[in-house]
């Protein structure tokens, strides 16, 4: 008998890309609860950070340092925000392999996405974290 180990709707079929796109929507969800301006904002989950050299012309970040996403190549970054420029909306960007290395299992997988999500909504709206969601660090 050939076919697929588990229907579509166990949890079995979900890719780990899948299920960490889910953990970062679940945590953009509860902070709009509580920040309903972040409806607008883009939450995007990328396998790796990409780096580059700095400087004029050659792709480097708005500061002329760093790539396209602002990786100085130095430390690995778990999450970046974008400002929104022209029709691009606010962007919040979640580095999904980075995230995965720094955790041991689903349950610090979930906290630490979590936790770079508040991070960088709190870079987004010019807070401390621990204002964004009371609960950041103490879980």
């Amino acid at each position: 008998m050939r076919g697929p180990i588990a229907p579509p709707q166990v949890p079995l079929s979900i890719s780990r890309a899948e299920s960490f796109v889910d953990l970062v929507q679940d945590s953009a969800e509860r902070l709009e609860r509580r920040w309903p301006q972040l409806s607008g904002v883009d939450f995007t989950v990328l396998e790796v950070p990409t780096s580059g050299l700095g400087g004029p012309g050659s792709g480097g970040g708005p500061d002329g340092h760093g790539g396209a996403d602002g990786w100085d190549g130095e430390s690995v970054p778990l999450g970046r925000f974008i400002a929104a420029r022209g029709d691009t909306p606010d962007r919040i960007v979640i580095y999904r392999r980075p995230v995965e290395i720094r955790a041991k299992n689903r349950d610090e997988r979930a906290l630490l996405v979590h936790e770079v999500v508040v991070e960088q909504v709190a870079e987004l709206l010019g807070l401390a974290p621990e204002s964004v969601d009371p609960r950041y660090g103490q879980e």
